[in-house]
């Protein structure tokens, strides 16, 4: 570890840092322009210039420097002040004076360092270089006569989001950035906003639309995946106008997806906002909350609890799903699920249904196994961890299903789920690299545990894990890649078919053959709606999507941005996410409604308010107490044996930015779904 001099104090770093970094752990601020943390080191803008003995009479960038022993670092003397003084008026020569109409404007790091290590006024009285603005897509807004050509953006496409899209062409004054007019065709796209450091990269959803000054900001949590990333929502009046990344390193570290970022336009389109109850004529008629419940009451009074059903969606909060498994419990139903695609996952044994790996050590891993599953995009952020180990040099992938882009090489092992059993009795090549390797781990993902053999599916990956040595002190690799942010806590609490439940396809076989009378959607609008026509259909949720359409009662709910719930991550981290506006009209959040709801059915819950309710969640779940934080299951058997049927293996998501209510709502989906879906089919004959 060498020890060095920083404006004179010494300190001791890590071998392999650079000074810049060990001028960070010193406390000294560097500004910068081009470097980041995650990506790597360009030395472009020079603006992180430091004078360091024994060297030369003249700055050296800090950023691209190695600490070493013995080195004096100074970085506050009157050459590196005049420096830096000096590389703010050449980056400052052609960048435009539009601060006041620049959407970056009061959050751009050029305004904020100009400030602070700048000239008052400029000396350059010739002419200002001018560059045409760039099509990059439907995300990202372009004013590249503001670019500085750090590269951050073309680095993190091309080293995070594994697309080559965006490069510099020319030289000299002549250099800019482009995407030569294409679309950047990166799920992670809208993460260049956040890295241009000038606002020659802005967001076109939301340009011109608000300050940041004007914004109420809250610290939250992404439901429209299962990763659960950490994010920030700014809220304006009761709108919500963007979504930014909050750090967190162990699960999405500083990015998000683009439907995370983006789909938040979906939260103002179609909403329910007041109950609705389907008249005698067959047609939804609003009504008042008293007259939905009565609606309710008149049908379920005197109805056996064995005909009654309830379905949770993809997005609902613990409090809201154990609050109606306490009614449906109440009512002596048995069948209640919350696996709206049939995914044959066992609720019994923890280390069965989760990411037990973990996001951030998945990295780690040094062979991997994919089954059905397409995580860039079923996961994104799960995705660049492999993106990352791959990059390292340290992990051989192999693919059991489709073949898809996944933005790193790998072997594919064939389509068919008769690979598995293969990999299993040790008869196929991988077996030995599984079995070989000091960190191995496999994926297993919703296009294998919904299928009708998903059970043999979840059986043969389980035989794989024992017998190729997944699962060890210290390590467990096997993982269940989820696609909905309900369904680890909604296993969890075991909202999953009672003794002599239904599953969902048992739900609406019944409803259809009239076994079932009533069913209960609590945000559940990915299920084939149709089949409850002849059931008494009551659908609780913020959107009109499909399980409304089928609705004979509507009940309007809370989004995830309109109240506080708990959700659990594939990994098993317990996260809260928090209001940060309110629900439109007459929607109240979930878990009242259901309270309200059980007392005029005369099945009271025993909580009036969310402290009272967490308090008997934390009693059935006590894990639900230890908020972000993931300890090792107990690893045991799952999973039932059986013939693997000989269909190929499927991705479970068929287009990545309309896979829930909101998103299927929101305009910048759409969108995106005709420039990257709907127009790669086109161009290839595929499905995208």
């Amino acid at each position: 570890m060498p020890k060095l001099k920083i404006d004179g104090v010494e300190i001791e770093v890590e071998d392999g840092l650079t000074v810049l970094q060990a001028c960070e752990q010193a406390g000294v601020e560097i500004p910068r322009f081009c470097y980041h943390e995650r990506l790597s080191v360009a030395g472009n803008c020079r603006m992180c210039l430091v004078e360091v003995a024994p060297g030369p009479p003249k700055p050296q960038a800090s950023c691209a420097l190695p600490a070493g022993e013995g080195m004096e670092v100074t970085t506050n003397s009157p050459m590196v002040e005049k420096a830096r003084t000096g590389v703010m008026e050449f980056l400052l020569i052609n960048h435009p004076l539009d601060c006041p109409i620049c959407d970056q404007g009061g959050e751009c790091d050029l305004q904020d360092q100009a400030m602070g290590y700048g000239h008052s006024g400029s000396r350059y009285t010739e002419e200002k270089r001018a560059v045409s603005e760039k099509y990059m897509g439907p995300l990202i807004n372009t004013i590249m006569t503001r670019c500085i050509h750090c590269t951050r953006c073309v680095r993190f496409s091309t080293e995070v989001g594994g697309v080559t899209d965006m490069g510099m062409v020319n030289r000299g004054e002549n250099a800019e950035i482009t995407t030569l007019e294409k679309a950047v065709s990166s799920e992670l796209s809208g993460n260049v906003i956040d890295l241009c450091p000038v606002g020659a990269l802005t967001s076109k959803p939301y340009s011109f639309v608000a300050r940041p000054w004007e914004l109420k900001k809250v610290e939250t949590i992404d439901v429209l995946d299962a990763v659960g990333s950490n994010i920030r929502i700014d809220v304006r009046g009761n709108e919500v106008m963007r979504v930014l990344p909050r750090l967190n390193e162990d699960v999405n570290e500083e990015w998000i997806s683009d439907k995370s970022r983006f789909s938040c336009d979906g939260l103002r389109r179609q909403r329910l906002d007041k109950p609705y109850v389907r008249n005698a004529a067959g047609k939804l008629e609003p009504a008042s909350w008293d007259e939905a419940f009565a609606a309710i009451s008149a049908k379920i009074t005197g109805v056996s609890g064995d005909r009654i059903a309830a379905i949770a969606g993809d997005q609902c909060d613990a409090e809201s799903m154990f609050a109606l498994k306490g009614l449906m419990d109440a009512l002596g139903s048995p069948h209640l699920d919350c696996r709206q695609d049939g995914a044959a996952l066992d609720s019994s044994v923890r280390a069965g249904y989760l990411f037990n790996t973990g996001i951030a050590q998945a990295e780690d891993a040094d062979v991997c196994l994919i089954i059905g599953s397409n995580p860039r995009w079923e996961a994104p952020l799960v995705n660049t961890r492999l993106r990352k180990g791959w990059l390292a040099g340290r992990m051989k992938i192999g693919v059991v299903g489709p073949q898809y882009d996944l933005t790193y090489s790998y072997d594919h092992l064939g389509a068919g789920a008769a690979i598995l059993q293969e990999i299993a009795d040790g008869t196929h090549p991988f077996a030995a690299a599984l079995k070989a390797a000091e960190r191995p781990m496999l994926m297993i993902g919703m296009g294998a545990l919904s299928r009708d053999d998903g059970a043999a599916c979840l059986a043969a990956a389980r035989k794989i894990a024992d017998d190729c040595g997944l699962v060890r002190d210290g390590w467990n690799g096997f993982n269940v890649l989820h696609t909905a942010a309900a369904r680890v806590g909604g296993l969890d609490i075991g909202f999953t078919p009672g003794t002599g439940g239904r599953d969902v396809a048992g739900i609406l076989n019944g409803a259809t053959s009239g076994d079932i009378d009533v069913v209960y959607l609590l945000g559940a609008d990915e299920i084939d709606a149709q089949a409850l026509d002849k059931a008494f259909v009551i659908y609780q949720g913020h959107h009109g999507d499909a399980g409304a359409h089928a609705a004979d009662v509507i009940l309007p709910g809370a989004a995830y941005t309109e109240k506080n719930g708990s959700y659990v991550n594939l990994e098993g981290r317990v996260q809260l996410g928090r209001r940060g506006a309110f629900p439109p009209g007459d929607a109240r959040e979930d878990w009242t409604i259901l309270r309200a709801l059980s007392a005029v059915l005369g099945k009271t819950l025993p909580y009036d308010d969310l402290p009272a309710l967490r308090k008997q969640l934390h009693a059935a779940c006590p894990h639900f107490t230890k908020i972000d934080s993931v300890e090792p299951s107990p690893w045991g058997a799952f999973g039932t044996p059986g013939a693997l049927s000989s269909t190929p293996l499927g991705s479970s998501i068929e287009n990545f930015y309309m896979t829930d209510p909101i998103s299927r709502a929101s305009e910048t989906m759409a969108a995106c779904t005709r420039e990257f879906v709907l127009n790669a089919e086109g161009a290839t004959g595929t499905d995208g």
